[in-house]
């Protein structure tokens, strides 16, 4: 092997076969050409929240920032809940995340399409010629059906039809989260065809996920509070009828002096004052259970909104065909000067 390759030579040799090169080139361009521009465009929406973490301790403050600025993340490892905001991704494309964004209502920027995500992905996505043949050559080798291909009625997340799958499945790949571990900042993009529909199902799965942490959270202290309202109407009802059991036997007998009377009217106030003690500290507890849900409802700070975007995402057609034709020169040149090379 030559330690070194004579550029001149190299230069000679091109301007020898110049023709032939730029034919290849102009080959290679008009072949990339009709590759990408059939490729319908795509665009990207994304919306970037910063969650509550809950309170660290103090002692633990310095610690914390220190290890932050290393890239870890101390508060992740302290909290207490089972979904912390790592887990987001995986939780975003579980089948129980995406049935809640298939019935979305989207519509197309220019009005044409006005319908539910499900369908819009089912029936209006444009497909490239390419796209279209590999479709075309994969059903001439049909798969046995596991079962019903009809999507009306509920979907049972468990067991989905192909349709479904692969609907699911597209959402999947379209809709994705990403947490950055020193912030914890939470950036959801979306990827569509079209720039509105972008915008909308970036919006909705940033709310349905702040939805699922809130409730996946709160479940306790909701239950709590269900709990608790109930017991407290159960004991407004029987002091209610206590009262008004009091009420009636001293209106009936204010004019009369006799002990037993009077003694069981003291016994009957009793047994409304105890009632209302219950009562009251029932109606305490409930308030400290409502207090205790707003507590554990967790914050999301809107650091991004969903916008529609005004540029296309890709495909980068022009920054492909550049490759290709770059990509194509060096092989050339490499066939053309191999006896220089070697």
């Amino acid at each position: 092997m030559n330690e070194q390759i004579d550029l001149k030579a190299v230069i000679h040799r091109l301007i020898e076969n110049k023709f032939k090169v730029l034919l290849t080139l102009l080959i290679s361009a008009i072949a990339a050409i009709v590759i990408i521009f059939p490729v319908p465009r795509y665009y990207n929406s994304s919306v970037s929240l910063a969650p509550e973490l809950g309170n660290l301790p103090n002692s633990n403050g310095s610690l914390a920032s220190l290890a932050s600025s290393m890239g870890f993340n101390m508060g992740q490892s302290m909290l207490s809940d089972a979904i912390s905001p790592e887990l987001y991704p995986k939780l975003m494309k579980s089948n129980n995340f995406v049935v809640n964004l298939i019935n979305i209502p989207v519509k197309s920027a220019d009005g044409k399409i006005n319908t539910t995500y499900y369908n819009y992905l089912l029936k209006d996505q444009k497909q490239s010629p390419w796209a279209m043949m590999a479709g075309a050559i994969k059903s001439l080798f049909p798969k046995k059906k596991q079962g019903p291909e009809s999507t009306n009625g509920t979907l049972n997340t468990f067991k989905l039809t192909e349709e479904q799958n692969a609907i699911f499945g597209a959402i999947t790949s379209k809709v994705t989260c990403s947490v950055d571990k020193k912030t914890s900042l939470i950036t959801i993009s979306v990827e569509d065809q079209d720039p509105v529909i972008a915008a909308t199902v970036a919006k909705e799965a940033s709310n349905q996920l702040q939805s699922f942490i809130a409730r996946y959270r709160t479940s306790k202290a909701r239950n709590d509070v269900v709990y608790y309202k109930k017991l407290t109407q159960q004991a407004k009802a029987i002091y209610e009828k206590s009262r008004r059991l009091y009420g009636s036997y001293a209106d009936a007998n204010t004019d009369i002096i006799l002990e037993s009377y009077k003694s069981k009217q003291e016994d009957l106030e009793n047994d409304m004052q105890l009632k209302f003690n219950n009562y009251s500290a029932l109606n305490t507890q409930l308030q400290a259970a409502e207090a205790k849900l707003q507590e554990k409802t967790p914050v999301f700070t809107t650091v991004q909104a969903a916008s529609v975007p005004l540029r296309p995402a890709g495909p980068k057609r022009l920054m492909f065909v550049i490759g290709v034709i770059f990509l194509t020169f060096i092989v050339t040149l490499g066939i053309i000067c191999r006896d220089l090379i070697l």
